[in-house]
């Protein structure tokens, strides 16, 4: 039997190695939206199709015909759609349920796996990071225990995703709010946290909350080249 790992996100690589040395199964990572196909996962022949940190849209041939899990990091059916992470903290949850769930024509609306609890504390890279490890013990039991998912149950609540314009701070007002901010946008392929002047942009990562003040590497530049690199 094999498996399908898809992730467009680097560290997802270590995950796939190490399932693929601790287990019998195959498994086969996929980092390129193209070789999402049912052609492709057809010469597979996998037995789960796994996404994790997946944005890109999953063709109806391909979750219609392979049991395609797909990782959230809310307590479903609270927190469908975008930005997961960050809506959460900008709510001030900081603990949270990384739920697996079957991939449906409906986003995030299929039945549940398995559930697990995840941290929320940490830059959105940790975080990340956090949750792959979590994923990869969680895909480990789903192939052992092979567990029949659930409906949802409870009313939903929907997140919209975010813009990058929503990464901008001057509107908060307390030091615990500006460091959320940085922190859950600190992941590379991210908008960061930023102030803008009227001729330059500045961009925040890597924040420690002191007793008073705020400690962050900033890069400094000219607001339309910042435009044109993130």
């Amino acid at each position: 039997m094999s498996i399908v790992l898809v992730s467009e996100k680097p560290w997802d690589v270590a995950c796939a190695d190490e399932l693929d040395a601790m287990m019998d199964d195959d498994v086969i990572f996929i980092s390129e939206k193209e070789l999402v196909t049912e052609e492709n996962l057809k010469n597979i022949q996998p037995h789960y199709v796994f996404f994790l940190h997946w944005s890109h849209y999953i063709p109806a041939s391909v979750y219609e015909n392979f049991v395609c899990v797909v990782f959230h990091m809310t307590d479903l059916p609270f927190g469908r759609g975008g930005s997961p992470l960050q809506n959460l903290i900008e709510r001030g949850i900081y603990k949270t349920q990384l739920s697996a769930l079957r991939c449906v024509k409906e986003l995030d609306a299929g039945d549940i796996f398995l559930k697990r609890e995840l941290s929320l504390f940490g830059s959105a890279e940790e975080i990340y990071i956090r949750s792959t490890k979590l994923a990869k013990d969680m895909i480990v039991e789903i192939i052992e225990t092979r567990p029949i998912p659930q409906k949802q149950e409870g009313m939903p609540v929907v997140f919209r995703r975010r813009s990058p314009e929503q990464s901008d701070i001057q509107e908060l007002q307390s030091l615990e709010k500006v460091f959320d901010w940085i922190r859950m946008l600190d992941a590379e392929g991210y908008p960061h946290a930023f102030l803008e002047t009227p001729y330059l942009r500045l961009s925040f990562r890597r924040a420690a909350l002191r007793d008073g003040y705020i400690e962050a590497d900033v890069k400094i530049s000219l607001k339309k080249e910042s435009h044109e690199s993130e």
